[in-house]
Order: C-alpha cells, then structure tokens, then sequence
C-alpha cells in the first residue's frame, strides 16, 4: 500500500485487503469511516495522499485495539491466578461490537458516512417471512424495524448530533431485536442478527456523539 512505485489501483486494493483483516466497524462500515475521514476526494482511487491517511488511521486504531487486547489478557491472567475464572459480560464489553479504537475520540464525519452506509444497506436488508413468526411477532418485528430504521434516519439528519434520549432508546430496542433471537440455527435469526448489527452500530455512534 505504501509502495508509490505501485499503480494507484493495486494500492488501493491492497488497502482494501487491509480492511478486511482489521474492519472494527464492519468492513464496509470501516471503509466507509476511513473514505469520509482521509477525504476530502470521495473516492481514494484518485488520491495517493487520501490512501496513506486512510492507512495511518487503520494502524493507528489497530494499535489501540492490540494494546487493548494484551491489557485484557494480562488483567484475566491475574484474576484467574485468584480464582476468578470466567470475566464478567462487561468485562468484554469494550471489546465486542463495533468500536472505533483510538487514543482519541472518533470522527464525527467518519461514524455519520459509517451509519449512512449501514443505513443503506438495512433499509436492503430481507424482511421476515411472516411464516415464520406468529401474529404477535409480526407486529413487533415491525415496530422494531421501523423505529430502528426512524433512529437512524434522525441521527442522520441531525449530523451525528442526536437527542439525548436516543442512547437509552436504541439500548431498548436492541434489547428486543436480541430477545426476539434464537441460540444456534434458527431461520429468523437470518434477518434478525444483521438488524442486531445495525443497531450496535448506530448505538456505538450516538454514545460516541453524546460522550463529546
């Protein structure tokens, strides 16, 4: 990727291959993040100068995640050597879900190009057969698609900026879509756990806005 003997078009491609061994948003999420961040040409295919901030940025955040990731590691091992052998959900909490690891706070620009992006992508995303779910599960499964689908649409419009309340609403409604799944295989789960993963997504981006 830092190669500038190297066509524009195979560094680019390679920056993608990057992407898609460190993607802490989601690779197309991520791609997005770092497209609106290392701008200001929407597409870095055109932008040698774009490519490499892309790249810092990548970096820079995988090595805040692989710090974070040897901490934990080194914290676990003391409280094993005390007894304590399995951590707590929140222990991993900071570690799961899509995040944005860095020594500052994330870009504005860059979360609301991530939502937009998985915005697109959910209003795509299939819908539940009502064979499987019964009446009562169709008109939540509707209610939940619509109010994440309002959630997002406002966090959009108001640039990144939403209302105070979101972060507890969005906590809500994640809290169904996850209740509404099932452990192993099940046929809804096909629909329900890309929704689950918009939603972490837009919910990580309205705390990240409301903790500035």
């Amino acid at each position: 990727m830092r190669d500038e003997r190297l066509p524009l078009l195979r560094r680019h491609a390679a920056l993608r291959c990057a992407v898609g061994r460190y993607c802490p948003l989601g690779f197309n999420a991520t791609w997005a993040y770092l497209t609106a961040t290392a701008g200001p040409a929407p597409d870095l295919r055109r932008d040698p100068a774009a490519l490499l901030r892309a790249l810092d940025m990548l970096e820079e955040s995988r090595a805040v995640h692989l710090t974070e990731v040897a901490e934990f590691a080194a914290r676990r091992h003391l409280e094993k050597a005390a007894g304590r052998r399995s951590p707590h959900p929140s222990d991993t909490a900071a570690l799961r879900g899509p995040r944005w690891p860095s020594t500052s706070p994330p870009s504005r620009l860059g979360l609301i190009a991530a939502v937009a992006n998985g915005h697109a992508a959910f209003r795509q995303f299939p819908y539940p057969d009502e064979t499987l779910s019964s009446d009562t599960r169709v008109r939540q499964l509707a209610d939940l698609h619509a109010w994440l689908d309002a959630s997002a649409s406002a966090y959009l419009e108001a640039l990144g900026r939403p209302a105070s309340a979101a972060v507890a609403e969005l906590t809500a409604t994640i809290d169904a879509i996850d209740d509404l799944t099932a452990p192993g295989y099940a046929p809804l789960n096909g629909c329900l756990l890309p929704w689950l993963r918009f939603a972490n997504l837009l919910a990580y981006a309205v705390a990240a806005s409301a903790a500035k």
